[in-house]
């Protein structure tokens, strides 16, 4: 397959998301077809990135004066200290809002990156090059960046678009089968909250796409982003349809959260395990129909996706559970504000529960 360009239009930034192989080898080429000119850049990067990329993404930044920072990846390092570290660079380098951030990594480094690139000097040019299959279709799109907190997930940030994204297929061959997995899952939320005719194409091809077999994967990551584009082009600062892009989330934040970030549940598998538990809520709550919940708990099983809560959690746990889920940012009153699924394809926002009957299925789910 060719190398696909998507063009995202949003009220504060238009930029390209670029998708291919072999593409660390042509930045320069990629920066001067859409018009992206810097002198001094700082990259980013996640320390599990094999050397030689690093390399090669070094040499194709021709004429450039760059700087590196290697940060761990983790959920308990996405965090105000790690922004910090990147501002002094840039601050001690005298970097002006015309250079660069460059983030390459996953989701955390991203996010980290992408929140340090919008408060210096008020934004300064951000290029996110997403190592991970979730990061490609997941949070490279859409221009949401932040940092947890000990009170939750995500609790400090801001919306900033990058001013390009470079999706290289290639990084996903150096993954563990995990990280796939968790970025297949995000694909699936695609499917499920606004293209039923996708979720069809996932279900006959998902062994091919979790083999990164092409075009089935290439296919997959192009209609997922562009799920995701055409959401965020809607509405970028999430005060309507954006929301249906957290579906799942509201559980899986407070998963990871309970579990204090452990790398025992990593973002992507709480996001599935979120979803299998949305379901489980939809059908309890007769939302969604008896064929449409079977057909995706069956793809569920048989992608062999994280289906399981009681692997990481008790009874006794929906208590603090149910404590991140109230300090979710999504809700409005003392009511817990969830994304829920009518029809696959068709999502259902703003379903607002007590805190009451949300602790009793919780208590329900980690008893079954």
């Amino acid at each position: 397959m060719k190398h696909i360009k998507l063009n995202i239009r949003t009220k504060t930034q238009n930029y390209s998301m670029i998708i291919g192989s072999d593409l660390t080898k042509k930045i320069s080429k990629i920066l001067n077809n859409n018009s992206i000119t810097f002198k001094n850049c700082l990259l980013v990067v996640d320390n599990n990135i094999p050397s030689g990329k690093i390399l090669e993404i070094k040499k194709s930044l021709k004429n450039k004066k760059i700087f590196s920072l290697l940060i761990k990846a983790k959920e308990n390092n996405k965090n105000i200290k790690s922004v910090n570290k990147i501002l002094k660079i840039l601050l001690e380098k005298n970097f002006s809002r015309e250079d660069c951030l460059i983030s390459i990594g996953g989701g955390i480094t991203g996010d980290i990156a992408g929140f340090a690139a919008s408060q210096f000097k008020r934004g300064l040019k951000f290029i996110n090059i997403p190592t991970t299959l979730l990061a490609q279709v997941d949070s490279s799109v859409g221009g949401k960046t932040g940092v947890n907190t000990k009170y939750g997930k995500n609790l400090i940030g801001s919306f900033y678009q990058p001013n390009l994204v470079i999706s290289d297929i290639e990084f996903l061959k150096t993954l563990p089968k995990r990280e796939i997995i968790c970025g297949y899952g995000e694909i699936l939320k695609h499917s499920l909250i606004a293209n039923r005719k996708f979720y069809y194409y996932l279900t006959k091809n998902c062994k091919k796409i979790l083999q990164l077999s092409t075009p089935y994967i290439d296919n997959s990551i192009y209609e997922s982003c562009k799920i995701k584009k055409e959401i965020v082009e809607k509405d970028e600062r999430e005060s309507g349809l954006r929301k249906v892009l957290n579906f799942g989330h509201t559980f899986a934040h407070a998963y990871e959260a309970s579990l204090n970030y452990s790398r025992k549940l990593n973002h992507g598998e709480a996001v599935i395990l979120g979803m299998n538990t949305a379901l489980n809520f939809c059908f309890d709550n007769k939302l969604i129909k008896k064929r449409d919940y079977e057909s995706i708990m069956n793809h569920i099983i048989n992608t062999k996706l994280p289906s399981s809560l009681k692997k990481f959690f008790k009874k006794k746990d929906a208590h603090r559970i149910l404590s991140f889920m109230l300090s979710d940012k999504k809700n409005r009153s003392n009511q817990i504000s969830l994304v829920l699924l009518k029809k696959i394809g068709i999502p259902v926002i703003n379903k607002e529960y007590s805190k009451d009957k949300i602790l009793k299925f919780l208590k329900k789910e980690l008893s079954n």
